[in-house]
Formats: structure tokens, sequence, C-alpha cells
């Protein structure tokens, strides 16, 4: 009898917070359509101190540390794995959901633009994933990060209309296209799928048509 595995997704996670880690709303949905569709999820993030903490009600730096992956198995109920751990051989295909701790824990963009450098796990396991030949996700600031890690390979990504946002990628080589928040970008040589989410919103019902959409078409890549 012929044993059929269900394909494996991951999500890498860099927090739990909009301003500090991954946007909740944004990785919820990722979630959510993806279990929708019937596959694996396998849910990661690097286990290293996050560059800062924020009060999420005030927006004000605290003065306290905490570690990304403690605060991404938030999200992902415990359910969560170091990403030192993680290989493209035990993947079919990687979202990286947005918020600011893609551009400040995965890499540092958020700080020192295209100058910054991206985690080393972090470029190791996309490097992976773009010799293997399997679809790369990236959902609002995050394809910023994705940008700066395979900028070798000029990849076309969107962050929606963000203008300075799109000049920094630019400048690295990638080429950028403008979308709204229900498009995706669609890489089809270096099979990279992006979409601008809360880059440019408003609402959660707006982001989820993008989402949705991103998790469609990797599914399809797969």
């Amino acid at each position: 009898m012929e044993v059929f595995m269900k394909k494996k997704v991951g999500v890498l996670l860099s927090g739990c917070g909009v301003f500090d880690g991954s946007e909740i709303h944004e990785a919820v949905l990722t979630l959510l359509f993806l279990n929708r569709r019937g596959v694996e999820i396998v849910c990661m993030a690097p286990d290293i101190t996050q560059m800062h903490v924020i009060n999420h009600l005030t927006q004000e730096e605290l003065k306290e540390t905490r570690n990304v992956l403690a605060e991404s198995a938030r999200i992902a109920r415990g359910e969560i794995k170091s990403l030192s751990d993680v290989n493209s051989s035990d993947l079919d295909a990687l979202i990286i959901p947005g918020g600011f701790g893609a551009a400040k824990n995965l890499s540092e963009f958020a700080f020192k633009g295209p100058e910054g450098s991206v985690n080393p796990d972090v470029k190791r396991l996309l490097d992976e994933m773009l010799s293997d030949g399997k679809p790369i996700g990236a959902l609002c600031i995050a394809p910023a990060t994705v940008g700066m890690a395979l900028k070798d390979r000029h990849p076309k990504l969107t962050v929606g209309i963000h203008e300075e946002t799109i000049q920094a990628l630019e400048s690295m080589g990638v080429k950028h296209e403008i979308c709204s928040v229900a498009e995706v970008a669609v890489d089809e040589k270096n099979r990279i799928v992006t979409t601008p989410a809360y880059m440019i919103g408003p609402e959660i019902k707006d982001v989820a048509q993008g989402i949705e959409k991103l998790v469609d078409k990797i599914i399809s890549l797969m």
C-alpha cells in the first residue's frame, strides 16, 4: 500500500509582536491557511536574544531582554524548533511572516539598511532552499531580509509601495514590483513569492487576501 507523506512548510518566526518580533496577525493567518491546505507546518526561530523589547501599548523600549525562540513559541503554542536544527532537506517550502522582528532579529535591515547583515542561520537556510529549488514566501517587511540574503541572485520582491524601503532594496540589486495588499509578486526563476500585508494594510481582512494567495502559490510550487 502506497503511503503519501504530507508536504512540510516551514514558518520562520522572529519573536512575538509587531514592533519587536513577528506580526501576530500575519503569522496566525499564515498558519491558518497552511493548515486549511492540509500541509504539515514546521515552526522555527533563531535561538538568540531579541535586538530589543518594545512595550506594545506605549511603543517605548523596555530595559529587559527576551529570547526570540522563546517568544516565537507563544505563537507556535510551544511546537517550535531552533532554526539551527532545521535544514532545507527537512522542508518542501518556507514562509517568513513580517513584523519588525523580521528586519531586527532575522537581519539588521531595520537599523543598517543595505549595509546590514543577515543572521547566519537565516542566510544558510535561505541559500539552501534556493539551491534546492524549494519555494520561499515572505510577507510585509520580511522580503527585505530575503533580498539582503539573496541579493546576488537579484530576486524580484515586493514591499508594496513603501518608497524608502523600495530604494534600499533596489540599491542591493533587488528587482521591486509594486503590489497592492491583495496581490503577490512572483519570482518564477528563484521561486520566491512575496506580498505587502501590513506594509499597506489597513485591516486584517485586507492583509488576509494577499497572505492566502501567497500560501496557495507556494503550495502550487512545491
